[in-house]
C-alpha cells in the first residue's frame, strides 16, 4: 500500500512526543495525511512537521477527539499519548491508570463513535514483567511487576473486548528498549527527564551529566550487567505503518507483537560502544540494583518478522549509538529543552 493512494487520513496521539514524533515523519514519508493530538504536557509544538494538521487537546476528552475524527475523516488512529515512567508509575499509580488506562479507554470510545476502523496501540514489554523465558515470545505469561505495565495491559484487553463487538481491528506493540533518534535529524529524544540509558549516555557523553551509573554488576549475563533489547526508534516507527497497512488489509484480523531486534546488549556494550564512537571515556559510577529489574530482557521477533513486511534498517547499536549522541549535539546547538 505505501505507494497508493492513501484511503484517509491517519491519526497520531501524542505525535509531538519521542517516538510519536518518529511515527509521524514514518507516514508523511509514506505518504499518509497525518493530524497530530497532543496536550504538549510532555511533547513539543516544534517537532511537529508543518505538513501534518496539528490539534491541541487531551485524548481523554471523548467529545473532542469524536469530533476530530469525524471532522478529519480519520479512518485509523496511532496512540502514543500516555506517561512511561516505571518509577513514577509506582510512586504515583493513579497518574498512570488515569493517563495510560482510562485515557486509552476513552480514545477507543470516540474511535468506535467516530467510526476510525483500526488502532495501532503503543504497549510495552513491561507487560510480562520478569520473564520466564528469553528471548520472550507473546504468548509468554504476563505478569507486570509496576503500575505502567498494567496500565499498558488493561489497554490491550480493552482493544479486545472492544473488536469483538465493533467493526475495529487493532495491533498492540510491545516495545523493548527504544533508543537512537531519526538518522536525518528531524527528531530525537527531548523529553525531560528521559531515563533509557542510551539517552542518559548520550548526555554523559555531551557534557549534560557528569557520569553515567550502572544498577548492579551481579547479573546472570556473561559481564554481570543487564541485559536489554535496544531497537532504534525510527525501526519501530516503521513497524507502525506496516502495521497499520496490515490492518487496513485485514479488518478481521488484530494483532499482538513483540517489537525488539531478537538480541540484546548488556549495560556495560553499551557504554562501551558510546565510549567509542565518541573517543572520549565517560565515568561510570557502580551502584546496587534496583528493584525488579530482570537479569535480560530480549524479544522473540519471529511473530513480527512472519506477520508483516517489516524488515529492520538500523540494527546495530552503533547507529543507534550515533545517532542519538548526534541528536544531544542538534538540541545544544538549537537551544533546546532536554
Amino acid at each position: 500500500m505505501s505507494d497508493a493512494p492513501k484511503p484517509f487520513p491517519v491519526m497520531v496521539t501524542g505525535g509531538a512526543g519521542y517516538i510519536g514524533s518518529h511515527a509521524v515523519l514514518a507516514l508523511l514519508d509514506a505518504g499518509w495525511p497525518v493530524v497530530v493530538v497532543d496536550n504538549l504536557a510532555t511533547g513539543f509544538r516544534w517537532s511537529i512537521p508543518d505538513t501534518a494538521t496539528f490539534v491541541q487537546g487531551d485524548v481523554a476528552d471523548v467529545q473532542l477527539m469524536t469530533e476530530v475524527i469525524r471532522e478529519y475523516r480519520i479512518g485509523a488512529i496511532l496512540h502514543f499519548a500516555g506517561s512511561l515512567l516505571v518509577q513514577e508509575s509506582v510512586d504515583d499509580p493513579l497518574k498512570y491508570y488515569r493517563n495510560n488506562t482510562a485515557a486509552s479507554r476513552a480514545l477507543i470510545e470516540a474511535a468506535v463513535a467516530g467510526g476510525a476502523r483500526h488502532f495501532v496501540f503503543s504497549s510495552t514489554a513491561a507487560t510480562y514483567g520478569v520473564p520466564e523465558m528469553v528471548p520472550i515470545p507473546e504468548g509468554a505469561p504476563k505478569a507486570p511487576i509496576n503500575p505502567y505495565g498494567r496500565s499498558k495491559l488493561m489497554t490491550e484487553e480493552i482493544l479486545d473486548d472492544a473488536a469483538r463487538v465493533h467493526p475495529f481491528n487493532y495491533c498492540a506493540l510491545r516495545y523493548f528498549n527504544v533508543a537512537g533518534a531519526d538518522p536525518q535529524g528531524r527528531s530525537g529524544q527531548s523529553t525531560r527527564g528521559a531515563t533509557h540509558l542510551i539517552h542518559i549516555a548520550a548526555e554523559a557523553a555531551t557534557g549534560k551529566r557528569a557520569h553515567v551509573n550502572v544498577y548492579g554488576t551481579d547479573y546472570a549475563t556473561p559481564d554481570g550487567t543487564g541485559v536489554r533489547d535496544y531497537i532504534h526508534v525510527s525501526d519501530l516507527a516503521d513497524a507502525h505503518v506496516h502495521a497499520l497497512e496490515h490492518l487496513i488489509g485485514h479488518p478481521g484480523d488484530s494483532l499482538t507483537l513483540n517489537c525488539g531486534y531478537g538480541h540484546g546488549y548488556s549495560v556495560l556494550e553499551v557504554l562501551d560502544t558510546v565510549d567509542r564512537v565518541t573517543n572520549h571515556p565517560i565515568e561510570r559510577k557502580l551502584v546496587g540494583r534496583r528493584p525488579g529489574d530482570p537479569d535480560a530482557l530480549v524479544a522473540d521477533n519471529r511473530a513480527i518478522l512472519s506477520t508483516l513486511p517489516w524488515r529492520p534498517r538500523y540494527d546495530d547499536i552503533g547507529q543507534i549509538v550515533t545517532d542519538a549522541l548526534s541528536w544531544e549535539r542538534t538540541l545544544r546547538e538549537r537551544g533546546l529543552s532536554s
